[in-house]
């Protein structure tokens, strides 16, 4: 009898899943872009598509943690990080100096919310 083997959802490390999310919800962020530029209706499907995946990836990440206030930052963080790069890199937006420092603070807030 052939045997079915699964990957256990659970057995990913959160931060995977923390990624995951993140990469999705800039997808999100990168789509929005796009059809603020040329408003198509495809778009919107395409967005809505990529934030719930987003979402999805975000629930097992916050199973395996179980803490909202480490794993809500984290998150926040990763997904602005990718958000930013995006708007940099693909669409030649600029990043002022107090953007900056805002980012370095978010990256702060991790490290002092995994400290208490």
């Amino acid at each position: 009898m052939l045997k079915l083997e699964y990957m256990n959802l659970s057995s990913i490390h959160y931060i995977i899943w923390l990624i995951i999310s993140a990469i999705f919800f800039a997808g999100g962020e990168f789509l929005s872009k796009k059809f603020s530029l040329n408003p198509k209706f495809a778009y919107v499907i395409y967005i809505l598509i990529f934030y719930s995946i987003g979402v999805l990836a975000w629930l097992p990440a916050i199973l395996q943690k179980n803490q909202l206030s480490i794993v809500g930052t984290m998150w926040s963080v990763l997904s602005l990080l990718t958000t930013v790069l995006i708007g940099i890199l693909v669409f030649n937006e600029k990043i002022n100096a107090a953007g900056i420092v805002g980012i370095v603070f978010a990256f702060a807030a991790i490290i002092l919310l995994s400290k208490g």
